[in-house]
């Protein structure tokens, strides 16, 4: 089986909300829609943000999730410390919840926000070699 992940699934609780959110708040663009189901969004080139209504969900995968704070995190990489500020105004200005960013210990620069249903994303900028693998090259861009 070759190392990949094609979908990150995450259930919701209210998928019009989820989609004031993710489409009407940050901007992002659905590739697929069911008003009732499921937003199926796009984020890297063979990666799709599948954010299917918890009952939808549950039926799908034979269980209901867990409630709480979700154990994990998703990081969206940025090519610098301004626009790890950027994104989180962009994230509050949205309604998310904001933990404002700082210096991290390992040398880069990170806070977080929260989804409608606690979903927690760092935005980061990451100096070292791991950050040149994870965001696209924007000089290369045209």
């Amino acid at each position: 089986m070759d190392a990949r992940v094609s979908f990150i699934t995450l259930a919701v609780a209210d998928l019009a909300r989820t989609r004031a959110f993710y489409v009407d708040g940050l901007g992002w663009q659905p590739v697929f829609e069911d008003s009732d189901e499921v937003i199926m969004i796009q984020v890297a080139e063979h990666l799709i943000l599948s954010l299917w209504q918890v009952d939808a969900f549950a039926a799908e995968i034979g269980g209901r999730p867990s409630t709480g704070i979700p154990p994990l995190t998703f990081a969206h990489n940025t090519v610098d410390r301004a626009t790890v500020d950027a994104v989180l105004a962009d994230a509050a200005a949205a309604g998310a919840p904001v933990n404002a960013a700082q210096d991290r210990v390992w040398g880069g620069y990170s806070g977080y926000f929260a989804d409608p249903d606690d979903f927690r994303w760092e935005i980061c900028w990451n100096p070292g070699e791991i950050g040149k693998v994870v965001v696209p090259d924007v000089s290369e861009a045209g």
